[in-house]
């Protein structure tokens, strides 16, 4: 089982007894989306973790909302995932009248050659 840890949400694996992330981009990703999902003081000894970004939905939307939204990410990449490179932040599929955010993060990892997206809507 060469693996670098567990795949999120949690899935029974016949082989490896839960689904396991396998590759080192898979795994960026996914720690990059449990960065944004975590509450800050979610996270057990590490009170500033976190994004957030469930928060902003219930935010009067508009122009300044994306721009503390995308600050908060930079900021957090920069200090939990520092090898990260936040290339660009767009914002879509956003309907502050039906309470939903969706957004896409373009981001690579230099040192290893990973380029990749990250797109979701809450």
């Amino acid at each position: 089982m060469n693996a670098f840890g567990v795949a999120l949400p949690l899935q029974r694996d016949s082989a490896d007894g839960f689904a396991m992330i396998k590759t080192i981009k898979k795994l960026v990703k996914q720690n990059l989306k449990m960065l944004l999902l975590t509450n800050p003081g979610e996270r057990v000894m590490a009170p500033n973790f976190g994004v957030g970004i469930k928060q902003f939905l219930f935010h009067n939307f508009g122009t300044n909302t994306q721009v503390q939204i995308e600050d908060k990410i930079k900021e957090q990449v920069k200090i939990y995932m520092p090898a990260v490179r936040i290339s660009e932040i767009n914002f879509g599929l956003t309907d502050p009248d039906h309470n939903t955010l969706g957004f896409s993060i373009v981001y690579s990892v230099p040192g290893i050659n990973i380029k990749d997206f990250l797109e979701f809507t809450i």
